[in-house]
């Protein structure tokens, strides 16, 4: 009797889980909460996410991952543990997993996130890059003799790569992601009005009136609460559009300078396919107003957001593992299993 094959994309603000012929079965924020007490599990995805910057003494939420890779092991590993269980708790057969991961990540965070995966209730597990699976969820033919080009934007990391005949010819990846937005415009108000706000706060001002390309003529102004940084008394600002661009511009250069390195780093042949086909842009942030038309200015190749951008690594993922003969619990060497793309019937 064949076990359950999920695509787990373990991301830095959210983790999806994808179930082969079942699509998306979970998205949840990657936060737990726990009793400082008695280390037991309070809450964990969306209802630990609200309780963020509003939990009293008792209670500790915390945020397992960051930059892409598990930065508390413990509580990683019970998150992740707590999600697979709410996908398949009546299930025989322990699920087989394949997670993604981005590809600046080291072989002791490969490591921690293999034990993770097993240690959550999954049978065997495998990594593959988020560039890849980006590219796989988002139906690029990456076994075709051209080149295409996918930038997968995430919470804590940007990957990016020009793919061609099942591999890489060329990729950055880099640990600026939607994060650091968030935390610029943290920076930002506070500088610019000693007001100081959480995390949430800023988040949705990023979703709200965030834009890499704001328009003069409609820019959108915004009620901001939180602490005066002087008297300590609660305060309301108000901000706009223009304003919070101008906090963007250090992760938007950061990010645009990879997609160009990429570029830079192509062979000639595929730039030419890529200038034809274009860019495509997945994970969360690539759904910033402005940030396609912006990429295209830098990079001069048209760019367009793929279909559910947010889905694209988990949906690549489950597909990748789909097609994957061999499974082993010991594949610790992403490169090993990124170089056996021509396993995956892409």
């Amino acid at each position: 009797m064949p076990g359950m094959k999920m695509g787990i994309d373990l991301g830095t603000s959210q983790v999806v889980i994808v179930v082969a012929g079942r699509g998306v079965v979970l998205r949840e924020p990657s936060v737990i909460a726990v009793d400082r007490d008695s280390d037991k599990i309070i809450a964990c995805g969306r209802e630990a996410y609200e309780m963020l910057g509003k939990e009293p003494a008792s209670i500790r939420v915390i945020c397992p991952m960051a930059k892409g890779v598990i930065s508390d092991y413990d509580y990683a590993e019970r998150m992740l543990r707590f999600f697979v269980r709410k996908v398949c708790a009546y299930k025989i057969l322990k699920p087989r997993a394949a997670v993604c991961v981005p590809a600046s990540i080291t072989e002791v965070e490969q490591r921690s996130v293999i034990e993770a995966t097993l240690a959550s209730g999954a049978r065997r597990a495998v990594l593959i890059e988020e560039s890849v699976a980006a590219a796989i969820g988002a139906g690029l033919d990456v076994a075709a003799p051209r080149g295409c080009m996918i930038a997968d934007l995430g919470g804590g990391t940007t990957d990016a790569a020009v793919l061609s005949l099942k591999g890489m010819a060329s990729s950055v990846s880099i640990r600026v992601g939607g994060d650091d937005f968030d935390e610029a415009i943290v920076r930002f108000i506070h500088n610019r009005y000693n007001h100081i706000i959480g995390r949430q706060t800023a988040e949705q001002i990023k979703k709200t009136i965030g834009s890499a390309l704001p328009d003069p003529e409609d820019n959108p102004l915004m009620d901001v609460k939180g602490r005066d940084a002087v008297t300590g008394l609660p305060k309301v600002i108000q901000t706009n559009a223009m304003e919070i661009r101008e906090a963007f511009d250090e992760p938007l250069e950061e990010i645009l300078s990879s997609l160009q390195r990429v570029l830079e780093n192509t062979p000639p042949e595929l730039v030419g396919d890529i200038y034809e086909n274009g860019l495509i842009l997945s994970g969360g942030l690539a759904q910033m107003k402005g940030l396609a038309e912006l990429a295209a200015q830098r990079t001069g190749v048209n760019c367009r957001v793929a279909d559910h951008p947010e889905d694209c690594v988990a949906l690549g993922t489950e597909k990748a593992l789909k097609y994957v003969g061999i499974m082993s619990a010991g594949v610790y060497d992403i490169n090993r299993f990124s170089y056996r793309l021509s396993d995956i019937d892409a």
